[in-house]
């Protein structure tokens, strides 16, 4: 007769203790207490626990493993998002004096839970999280603490910032400085924290301009995002003479809306967007827009991982500039 082969959870209630504790202790977190060591390994030994084969397998079984793990409310934009491939990029350069490896996991947000349960248990040189949200962030670091998020979350998560309060200030007071008086936001996602600190230093910069802040409902990091929220503050506003946009693909989606509304850019309607990805070269007019060194923060991440460098609350930030263009004015 074949037997259940025993998993974590079982050796988490013959322990006495919890799962994510169990799972520190089995991948050799140092931060547990002598005791609860002891506890867990004498469960493993009375159970004869081994970890899952298939699990071990992709995370060791082809050398060792960075994973990319993406969070997306529309999972089908990761190979249209420009952002994700910077990413990617800073990753491969950051990997190039190494033997390990990349996975990549992309997941909307009702699978993210179970997604990122499953590969913190089976992490072998750490993980790189974009968009995960704070809470599932600080669970994945207390099961799998050699992690670091691309951009700020859950207090003692790693992570790598850019200034994006700074940056976003800015754009708004050089929009100002060139006679722009009705400046609107076409903000990010809320519950993203580079869209939430480049919509604080909008307002920051208005405020000190003495100006009414004019902020669009905004939305995801998408073209659509930006072209319908340019559409409502439009309606609403017909007198704004700027937009700073929360990204450039959304700043994409807003130029489009200009040009059907008749509004010239810059003439009419000055625009700064964030990211000075490949798009702000390429959109008619070229994009203003405001640089975050996507590529060097990835490979960061990436070293400090594989040095083992990343403790708990480590973090490191890397300034932004301001990439001129002619859609500023």
């Amino acid at each position: 007769m074949q037997h259940k082969r025993p998993t974590l959870d079982d050796v988490a209630q013959v322990a006495g203790f919890s799962r994510a504790t169990v799972s520190r202790v089995i991948n050799g977190n140092a931060r547990v207490a002598a005791d609860v060591r002891d506890a867990v390994r004498r469960a493993v030994e009375q159970l004869d626990y081994r970890p899952d084969p298939v699990a071990r397998a992709l995370a060791r079984g082809h050398g060792d493993v960075v994973e990319l793990i993406v969070v997306d409310g529309q999972p089908t934009s990761f190979g249209t998002n420009p952002y994700y491939g910077r990413v990617i990029a800073g990753i491969v350069d950051g990997l190039r004096h190494s033997e390990a490896q990349m996975r990549v996991h992309v997941v909307g947000r009702p699978d993210a839970p179970r997604l990122l349960e499953r590969v913190a248990h089976s992490v072998s040189v750490g993980a790189i999280l974009v968009n995960v949200p704070p809470a599932l962030a600080a669970e994945f670091h207390a099961a799998c603490p050699r992690v670091v998020s691309m951009g700020r979350t859950a207090a003692p998560v790693p992570s790598i910032v850019t200034d994006n309060t700074t940056g976003a200030y800015e754009a708004v007071r050089l929009l100002h400085r060139n006679g722009r008086k009705r400046i609107a936001a076409v903000p990010g996602p809320g519950h993203i924290s580079d869209a939430v600190d480049r919509r604080a230093g909008y307002l920051a910069a208005i405020r000190d301009a003495g100006l009414e802040p004019i902020t669009g409902a905004g939305g995801e990091f998408t073209r659509e995002t930006g072209a319908a929220t340019t559409r409502q503050l439009l309606e609403e506003h017909p007198d704004l003479d700027a937009l700073f946009v929360a990204c450039d693909l959304m700043a994409s989606g807003a130029l489009q809306t200009l040009a059907a509304a008749g509004r010239r850019v810059p003439q009419d309607v000055a625009v700064i967007a964030f990211d000075d990805s490949l798009i702000a070269a390429c959109t008619t007019p070229p994009l203003t827009s405001v640089r975050q060194p996507v590529e060097e923060m990835a490979a960061a991440a990436t070293r400090a991982l594989v040095a083992g460098e990343v403790g708990s609350g480590w973090q490191s930030t890397f300034p932004t500039t301001l990439t001129v263009r002619d859609s500023s004015g």
